[in-house]
């Protein structure tokens, strides 16, 4: 069994003659449909299981309070990944290529060793996640419901095999799925409108909701797609000019603010669900997952437990199958070093197995490898920061001074939450 890894994927050249206005010169929609996927298979990232765990703990604690830090985290998520899709472009290389060629080998083995880490984190909050929606859709025990995660995500990978675009439709149905489940589940809730608006407000309700905050941010910002989201688009399309890099950027920043717009409002969506079910109510335990599930029915009825149920199925499901790539991605790029990813499947599934059989506590377990996330965002951030201003990277794509000033106050102040997080977390006053 073998799967091919993300950067070795053919060119679509059938969609490079639209960038010279050659090719089909139909409605405006069919001219962007071909550029639209990277960022469709990176967004799904920023609606795994553990954005589930973070948003509905912070609903169910702080009500409306953190809706404020899901906007502010999305809005660093476009300008993140815009930087990544362009570095991609510009330079034909992904990020982790990059810093194996530019930087000193010590480096870029300490960076492949965080990014490994950062991804088991990534990769073990997806699989509980789908196991667990397997269990409560079914009650079949945990310890199946990862067997049957673990064939699933196999079969998802093996759809590279046939190219990028099979594997960006399944996910962008994946995607679909998380976002009208929650939709509708939002309209079943009815948040107070007053409330919802005030939560947009920022402010930190209690000192303990920072941890939520900067966990809320790691489930959001993710490190390995920033990794990855380069490697999407490094050679995707051809381009044969300035010009054509330009207008693929153009169309890119299409797919980044449509991808993580819709990603953003899905987040939203499930903390203000959860405020407006659970929080003030006096249920003990409502931010735990499984809890959340078996209240929601004599709450607001089946239908609402059943689709939150497939929402965090599908999330499971497409984010691991997404982790696996980005895990690839790492290890190809700072070492120069792949393994099949039947294998990487295989050994990155163990964690969650170990989680199961000593039977932890599914939610908090997301919750923290949130957080560990979270301190991995900055490493990916710095090294994707100093190559957007490299001219003799990027070209015509080189970052902005303005932009590139953004960029470096939003790590700045990610490292600041994880600085103060730290802190708390060894009993600083």
């Amino acid at each position: 069994m073998s799967f091919s890894s993300v950067p070795d994927q053919q060119p679509d050249d059938q969609a490079a003659p639209l960038l010279s206005g050659t090719g089909n010169t139909g409605r405006k929609w069919n001219r962007i449909v071909p550029f639209i996927g990277p960022a469709v298979v990176a967004s799904v990232a920023y609606m795994d299981p553990g954005n589930f765990a973070t948003n509905i703990e912070g609903g169910a604690t702080y009500g409306y309070a953190l809706l404020w830090v899901i906007l502010a985290a999305n809005l660093m998520a476009m300008l993140i990944q815009n930087l990544s899709a362009r570095l991609g472009i510009a330079s034909g290389r992904n990020l982790p290529e990059l810093v194996r060629e530019q930087w000193p080998k010590p480096v870029s083995r300490f960076y492949w060793v965080q990014a490994e880490l950062v991804a088991m984190a990534t990769d073990l909050a997806e699989f509980l996640g789908a196991a667990l929606a397997i269990h409560l859709l079914t009650g079949l025990p945990m310890i199946w419901g990862a067997v049957v995660t673990g064939v699933i995500t196999f079969w998802l990978l093996s759809l590279q095999k046939r190219g990028t675009r099979p594997l960006e439709l399944v996910i962008g149905a994946f995607v679909l799925v998380i976002g009208v489940s929650y939709l509708a589940q939002l309209v079943l809730a009815r948040p107070e409108l007053a409330a919802l608006g005030a939560g947009f407000i920022p402010h930190f309700p209690e000192r303990s909701s920072v941890y939520l905050a900067v966990g809320i941010i790691g489930a959001t910002v993710m490190p390995h797609v920033i990794y990855l989201h380069s490697a999407l688009t490094q050679r995707r399309i051809r381009t044969r000019n300035d010009e054509e890099k330009r207008r693929l950027a153009r169309l890119n920043l299409v797919d980044v603010v449509g991808a993580m717009g819709l990603a953003g409002l899905v987040n939203m969506s499930m903390l203000a669900a959860a405020a407006a079910t659970f929080h003030g109510k006096n249920l003990e335990g409502a931010g735990d997952l499984t809890v959340a599930y078996q209240t929601l029915t004599p709450l607001l009825g089946s239908a609402a437990s059943v689709l939150f149920a497939l929402a965090l199925l599908a999330s499971g499901l497409s984010s691991s199958a997404v982790g696996t790539m980005a895990g690839d991605v790492i290890m190809q790029g700072f070492v120069g070093f792949r393994i099949p990813l039947w294998l990487r499947r295989t050994v990155t599934m163990l964690p969650a197995f170990v989680v199961i059989l000593l039977g932890l506590d599914t939610t908090q377990v997301l919750i923290l490898s949130q957080v560990v996330l979270s301190f991995g965002v900055p490493f990916a951030l710095v090294p994707l920061l100093v190559f957007s201003r490299r001219r003799d990277l990027m070209g015509v794509l080189t970052a902005s001074r303005p932009v590139a000033v953004l960029g470096w106050a939003v790590a700045a102040l990610i490292i600041a939450l994880n600085v103060f997080l730290l802190w708390g977390l060894l009993g600083g006053r």
